[in-house]
C-alpha cells in the first residue's frame, strides 16, 4: 500500500518491471517495442525475453525512474498491437548505479 501511494508523488524514483506477454508473430511489434525502450534509455535497464508456447513471449523489462514517467513507459508499451498483457510493478527500492557520474566517484581504498 505505501507503494501504490508513492506512486502518487510524480517526482519519486522508483525500481520496478514491466511484465508484458505479447503475440511475437504480430507483424512489426517486436521492433516497436525495441524503439520505445530504446527512446526511454535512461529509464530501461534491462530486459528478459521468455519464449512461450503458440508464438507467444514474456518479457520483463527492468526500470527505474521518476514512478509517473515508468508509468508513461508502461502504458505506451502496454498500449502496442499484439501485446495481449501488460502491467508495472514498483518498489520504493533504488537499483545501485551501473556507472558513477563524473565527479561522484568513489574513494578507492
Amino acid at each position: 500500500q505505501l507503494t501504490e501511494h508513492q506512486r502518487e508523488f510524480n517526482d519519486e524514483i522508483m525500481a520496478g518491471t514491466i511484465n508484458l506477454v505479447y503475440d511475437h508473430s504480430t507483424p512489426g511489434l517486436q521492433k516497436q517495442l525495441t524503439d520505445l525502450q530504446h527512446r526511454y534509455i535512461d529509464e530501461v535497464i534491462s530486459s528478459l525475453h521468455v519464449y512461450l508456447m503458440q508464438a507467444k513471449t514474456m518479457e520483463v523489462i527492468l526500470v527505474q525512474g521518476p514512478a509517473a514517467r515508468l508509468n508513461k513507459i508502461a502504458q505506451q508499451l502496454a498500449a502496442c498491437r499484439g501485446v495481449i498483457s501488460g502491467k508495472l510493478q514498483m518498489s520504493t527500492a533504488l537499483l545501485p548505479p551501473v556507472h558513477p557520474l563524473p565527479g561522484q566517484l568513489l574513494n578507492e581504498s
